[in-house]
């Protein structure tokens, strides 16, 4: 039995689906509006599901190249635990299709909408289309959380209130420009992984001159960006989780631009992921206390 879960975390990449389900459920506290919490866990579980279609899409059509790299050479499609079939990309449509009706469900029709654009950036744009062709991939591939937070903010919008407002538009710039760094990052530790898989990372393709300040700059916009929701009603628990998360980012990344390695990199990625939940956390909290009666 835990096994079975444990393989099926792995084909939905639930570790990633939790990252994008949190960033919906963002979308649902800063999107103005009163979303009971019933249907937010219900429309939270929807973005879950069809990020998780999305992500067995690309174990199934990344298989070949999964087996040669050593971090994802044991999946279950690149480890022939499971075999390819027909049948595997249609129950990844039929879980597709489930989520969007739930989200359609408690959500409305623009937020499945937005639904349906991150898993399709993902499983298709992203996969099928840009990760072995283009620099560009995580850069573009990048939209698939934004679309999850904009999601949530449309499906809590006001009745008769817009249906985007400053705030989530502005986390979701954020987490646009949050993902190239963050993936960059990992493939400046896993190089030598992403060069047998053909995958043109732009650490793989270019020299520490470049790419260490590019990854520098995309973490400067993106913090400063941050905090532009400060300007438009989040207040002082969302800025002070905003701050430390930057700050930890920002020095991390300027460490791994002037010492570019394997230990410096994986230390970018992990204050990535530490400002992700920091910023996310602190919108969470900050709209909890604004519910407060």
């Amino acid at each position: 039995m835990t096994a079975a879960l444990t393989m099926t975390a792995s084909i939905l990449k639930l570790r990633i689906g939790s990252f994008v389900a949190l960033a919906a459920l963002v979308g649902i506290v800063t999107g103005g509006g009163e979303m009971r919490w019933v249907e937010a866990a219900v429309f939270t579980l929807a973005v879950l599901g069809a990020s998780g279609a999305a992500g067995a899409f690309n174990h199934y059509f990344e298989r070949d190249s999964d087996r040669l790299m050593a971090r994802t050479a044991l999946r279950p499609f690149a480890s022939g635990r499971l075999k390819a079939g027909p049948i595997w990309p249609v129950t990844f449509t039929l879980l597709l299709v489930a989520s969007l009706v739930m989200a359609w469900s408690v959500g409305g029709s623009l937020a499945t909408l937005f639904v349906f654009l991150g898993a399709f950036t993902y499983g298709v744009v992203y996969t099928l289309w840009l990760k072995r062709r283009t620099v560009w991939n995580v850069v573009i591939g990048g939209a698939a959380g934004s679309f999850a937070l904009l999601a949530g903010a449309a499906a809590a919008a006001p009745q008769f209130g817009p249906s985007l407002t400053p705030v989530p538009i502005l986390l979701a710039a954020m987490l646009f420009l949050w993902t190239p760094p963050h993936f960059w990052a990992l493939a400046a530790a896993k190089g030598e992984d992403y060069r047998r898989a053909g995958i043109p990372m732009l650490p793989v393709v270019s020299e520490p001159e470049i790419w260490g300040p590019v990854i520098f700059s995309h973490v400067i916009v993106l913090v400063l960006l941050s905090f532009g929701p400060l300007l438009f009603g989040l207040g002082p628990i969302y800025g002070v989780c905003a701050a430390i998360g930057g700050a930890l980012f920002v020095q991390k990344s300027w460490v791994l631009m002037r010492r570019p390695d394997r230990r410096t990199a994986m230390a970018a990625f992990r204050a990535s992921l530490v400002h992700f939940a920091l910023v996310s956390t602190g919108a969470l909290l900050d709209g909890a206390v604004r519910w407060l009666p």
